[in-house]
């Protein structure tokens, strides 16, 4: 009898933000979350909690037999444990990352199965999120291994895709524009209110209005405010109201120039 993709033991190198959330979808679908490993107890024990499974602080304690290894570390962190991650007879099983920015030729030398597993979204722990609309993008060491990230990942979500590590790159970069430039804006924003002792939340209309129109229109076509026509009445006074704020001052006149070059 052939056994479900269900089945396959999955171990989590990893309980942060991402980690959370894919971990959580996985157990929800059926998934077997047998371990989570953590440099934090008390991130691990309250991920592997959430997932039934076993938790540790030791990679020397990671399950050596699972038959996927989902690994979801900070950058600098996953370079530094990599050689212990696929130590012993881990180095057997099929090992994934879930970052944007490194490359999969970071397993070569390392691991015989090895492949990427990105989903390009925002993650928090506190905040739950639609998996079926959070595109993945896949890549493998064999044909065989990106048909079974596929398969898994479909399960999860409706958009699926193949991508190398070139295209893998592009994408995080003009995610950090999308979200966390676009997220830093909020914060700005936020403070500009807090100021004149407006709340952020009147934002929020304008933010979801701006958010839905590039859902029908190309970003550039949906651009609106002083900076396309470069009035200089309206961004003169907005620079002057940022005197006290050298950094924003010039974030402000270099966002708007970059708007009215582009236009």
């Amino acid at each position: 009898m052939k056994r479900s993709i269900e089945d396959t033991p999955i171990v989590f190198i990893g309980a942060g933000n991402l980690a959370t959330n894919l971990a959580k979808v996985l157990y929800r679908k059926g998934f077997r979350i047998v371990q989570v490993y953590s440099r934090t107890e008390e991130s691990a024990r309250e991920l592997a909690q959430k997932v039934e499974a076993e938790y540790t602080t030791s990679l020397e304690e990671v399950n050596p037999y699972a038959k996927l290894y989902i690994i979801s570390l900070k950058d600098s962190a996953f370079a530094e444990l990599l050689p212990a991650i696929v130590a012993g007879k881990r180095k057997e099983a099929l090992m994934v990352h879930t970052a944007g920015s490194i490359p999969m030729s970071i397993w070569e030398g390392h691991a015989s199965h090895y492949g990427v597993f990105y989903p390009m979204q925002t993650f928090s722990k506190q905040r739950e999120v639609d998996f079926k609309e959070i595109p993945f993008f896949i890549e493998a060491s064999s044909t065989e291994d990106a048909a079974f990230l596929k398969a898994i990942a479909s399960t999860l979500s409706n958009r699926v895709y193949d991508a190398d590590s070139e295209q893998r790159k592009s994408l995080h970069l003009a995610a950090v524009f999308t979200c966390n430039f676009t997220n830093h804006m909020y914060a700005l924003a936020a403070e500009l209110l807090k100021k004149y002792n407006l709340p952020f939340d009147v934002m929020l209309p304008l933010i979801d209005e701006t958010a839905r129109k590039v859902h029908e229109l190309e970003p550039k076509a949906a651009q609106t405010g002083p900076a396309i026509r470069y009035d200089e009445n309206v961004i003169g006074n907005h620079l002057r109201m940022l005197a006290d704020d050298p950094g924003m001052q010039q974030l402000y006149e270099l966002l708007s120039r970059s708007i009215h070059e582009r236009h």
